[in-house]
């Protein structure tokens, strides 16, 4: 029997069971006051032949479904074994992925989209192969997470910080390592002479020897976090306070003698005096410096837009007993920070690239909003690995 033959055949025989076994005739009380018989059917039954007849005649050997379609498996078996196809593949069944503090629902991922709850199919928060990408995830890092999570008819829920623990792995191995500011106040050098600059090489990966190093430019005035600085600092706070010595990443090591403030009393800048003979953070006389702090020139930076991503939901399990999906979802899931400053090297950065920003976390140049003029850069994932290793 040829090919078109027994097509026309297929398509017959599944149209005349689809008939039967999807009819119904229409309710009583909603019926026409015509005496005509309404006659309602679904062609739904026809899924049962095309799926196995579909992947024989496209050569599939085993078809890979979800645990829902066990119970069709012996349809599926009845029409390889009693057709004439190419090829005879099997069908697998295996549990679908569930990751905590979001949903995998096709359903429910599309009503988060249509009705304006995410930016689109490729929002960074959204579990799709688009938005991972988009937020900086790696294909190395989610083959890794789906070769370690492995297939099972077990239903089960893998914790999204297994997810995060593998792109970090890949990450600190392959990530160039660079220092931006997200919340920054200027930090001025008072006994640093005044339009001097000078160059210091700091290395783009320890874990990559090969990876070389970089220059950075360092000057009388840095912009520096403003959290590295406080008057009146708790206990075990090894950071800028007056009095206070840190060694300035890769620079040199410097005292805080005092800030400014404006009107309000909010901290504008930061006055510290560097000690000369500390080139490299190196201390010839061996006194211990606790804290290190990283920095950008302020004479020789560029401006970005910072995008910090949380989970999409701030419950564990949105789809649990009676929840409103919606209701669960986390209202901080998004902060956008402007004005941040980077190092000037990351102005010609190109999405995928993803770098290591000292001490904040992994980030990756977005695919949609960079543009030259205007830097974005998305969290891909904090530096605190939370997830437990066995």
């Amino acid at each position: 029997m040829n090919i078109n033959r027994l097509s026309a055949l297929v398509c017959a025989c599944t149209l005349s069971l689809s008939l039967l076994t999807g009819c119904g005739t229409q309710p009583a009380d909603t019926a026409a006051g015509d005496g005509r018989l309404r006659v309602l059917t679904s062609f739904y039954p026809m899924y049962d032949f095309a799926h196995p007849i579909g992947d024989a005649l496209e050569g599939i050997s085993h078809s890979m479904c979800s645990l829902e379609y066990e119970d069709h498996r012996p349809l599926y078996d009845w029409v390889v074994n009693n057709v004439s196809v190419p090829c005879k593949p099997r069908q697998i069944e295996f549990s679908r992925l569930g990751i905590n503090y979001t949903v995998m629902s096709k359903r429910k991922l599309r009503r988060l989209v249509e009705e304006g709850y995410v930016s689109g199919w490729d929002d960074p928060r959204m579990p799709t192969l688009c938005g991972l990408r988009r937020r900086g995830y790696t294909p190395a890092s989610i083959r890794n997470f789906c070769e370690r999570i492995g297939v099972s008819k077990v239903a089960s829920t893998v914790d999204y910080s297994f997810l995060e623990h593998c792109l970090r792995e890949d990450l600190n191995l392959h990530a160039q390592r660079a220092m931006a500011v997200l919340h920054p106040v200027k930090l001025r050098i008072t006994n640093y002479p005044e339009g001097q600059s000078e160059t210091f090489a700091i290395e783009n990966n320890p874990e990559d020897e090969n990876a070389g190093t970089r220059d950075v430019t360092f000057s009388n005035e840095l912009w520096i976090e403003a959290d590295d600085f406080m008057e009146e600092p708790p206990k075990k706070y090894n950071r800028l306070y007056p009095g206070n010595e840190v060694r300035i990443k890769g620079a040199y090591i410097v005292r805080c003698t005092g800030c400014v403030k404006d009107a309000d009393g909010n901290v504008t800048e930061v006055l510290c005096e560097y000690d000369p003979e500390t080139r490299g953070g190196n201390t010839p006389d061996g006194r211990k410096v606790r804290g290190t702090i990283h920095w950008v020139d302020a004479h020789n930076c560029a401006d970005a837009e910072v995008r910090l991503y949380d989970n999409l939901f701030a419950d564990a399990d949105p789809e649990g007993d009676g929840k409103d999906y919606l209701a669960c979802l986390n209202p901080d899931s998004l902060s956008v920070l402007t004005g941040c400053k980077v190092e000037r090297m990351l102005a010609g950065a190109e999405a995928p690239a993803a770098f290591q920003f000292l001490r904040l976390g992994y980030f990756a140049v977005d695919n949609k909003d960079a543009a030259p003029e205007h830097l974005v850069f998305n969290r891909a994932v904090a530096l605190k690995d939370s997830f437990k290793k066995a």
